[in-house]
């Protein structure tokens, strides 16, 4: 015959396995935020030892040979951000989520290189006609399979109405601006996007006034409507030109016509060739 005891015991047994099983649980989640490294140590560290400034301060490029072979390290940061819970994600402040967007955008894209370096001459070179390469998902973000182009153009343009971030991503591309030499921070970010729009825009080969007419980036075409979206009260994009005077030109005259919104505007022809370190 069973003990009654016995039984009463086992009931209480379970009862207290139960609510330690249910105040594990969120305190796993707890621990699993917190212990993301918002300052991207590991990104950061790859960052700084395989990107180089070219000497006009202005450029970027990358060794990917370098990154090849530090494919592990950059796996675990790739891991770190595929980890990441959306409902964590969404916890986050604003800034914080900017950066973990930006940094995953250039960490992923330096990955998809990475699958044909070294016989590419540009990203373009992994796409398809049926298929651009910043439509290939492949890689997990958020709990879900995703590409390139959710990231910029379902997030971080759409969410974040911030239009510097154009100077952020970067494309693996000479025409494309600089990839920074660190990763973006919480903390940083507001300065690290203005820096990064400021060397864009004073790079001459991409920006600049000849001739009377100021000849910039075709992200200017493609992208017209995100500066022109009422963002440091910009409503054409001349108005970022005329923020920018100084950058795109030395002359005081023509930094005048400028801020006078006088001169016509034309495209320059966008550079889709790799941004390796050996060209």
């Amino acid at each position: 015959m069973r003990d009654p005891r016995m039984s009463s015991r086992r009931q209480t047994l379970h009862l207290f396995a139960a609510i330690a099983v249910t105040a594990v649980l969120p305190m796993s989640a707890f621990a699993q935020t917190a212990a993301f490294d918002h300052q991207y140590a590991g990104w950061n560290a790859l960052l700084k030892k395989h990107v180089k400034w070219l000497p006009d301060g202005k450029q970027s490029r990358v060794n990917y040979k370098g990154f090849a072979a530090d494919h592990a390290a950059l796996k675990d940061v790739l891991t770190s951000l595929s980890a990441v819970p959306k409902a964590s994600f969404d916890g986050w402040s604003k800034p914080q989520q900017m950066a973990f967007l930006i940094n995953a955008y250039n960490a992923f894209t330096v990955e998809l290189i990475l699958t044909k370096y070294p016989n590419l001459k540009s990203i373009k070179d992994l796409g398809s006609v049926f298929q651009s390469a910043w439509k290939k998902e492949f890689f997990t973000l958020l709990g879900a399979e995703r590409h390139l182009d959710w990231v910029e153009h379902e997030q971080l343009r759409p969410v974040y109405k911030e239009p510097r971030v154009h100077a952020a991503v970067n494309c693996a591309s000479i025409g494309c601006p600089a990839l920074r030499d660190e990763a973006f921070t919480a903390s940083q970010l507001e300065a690290q996007l203005e820096d990064g729009m400021r060397r864009f825009m004073g790079d001459r080969t991409r920006n600049r006034v000849k001739n009377g007419e100021v000849e910039v980036s075709a992200i200017f075409k493609w992208f017209k409507e995100d500066f022109n979206s009422g963002y440091r009260g910009f409503k054409q994009v001349e108005d970022v030109f005329a923020a920018y005077a100084a950058q795109l030109t030395d002359q005081p005259d023509e930094q005048a016509s400028l801020r006078a919104r006088s001169l016509s505007v034309s495209y320059l022809d966008y550079d889709w060739s790799l941004n390796d370190v050996g060209r």
